[in-house]
């Protein structure tokens, strides 16, 4: 018998379980990182893009060098944190029976400054090490 979960706690079954797999996945992150392509604007004009690292910091937080994975691409290694540990959380909560928090539909002016001035932060990282 398939009941309502609801939708904020489907959110948190999925979140967690997607969190689980990369975890799961994690011994082989340098194998799968093998198979991606380089970044098509690096490699075209030598200039980062605002994602540039992500695999690499991935990577890194894999073996747990959390300092190596910042010195890639702090902002990126701050997502994989984020997007990890809140998966798990929200995995937890959803099988307790509560859901993820909602969130605000739109963000107010500080936040949405603060987001574009930490990739704006980060690119600019990114440019000045090469990475």
């Amino acid at each position: 018998m398939v009941t309502d979960l609801g939708p904020r706690r489907q959110l948190g079954l999925l979140w967690g379980a997607v969190a689980a797999l990369l975890l799961g996945l994690a011994p082989l992150g340098e194998r799968l990182a093998t198979a991606l392509p380089a970044c098509p604007l690096k490699s075209w004009t030598g200039v980062p893009c605002l994602s540039c690292g992500t695999t690499r910091s991935a990577v890194a937080l894999a073996h747990f060098d959390v300092l190596g994975a910042f010195a890639v691409s702090p902002l990126a290694t701050v997502g994989w944190m984020v997007l990890v540990a809140g998966g798990l959380l929200a995995g937890l909560a959803a099988l307790g029976g509560h859901g993820v928090p909602e969130l605000p539909r739109r963000l107010a002016w500080p936040g949405r400054l603060a987001a574009v001035a930490a990739v704006a932060a980060n690119w600019i990282y990114l440019i000045w090490h090469g990475t």
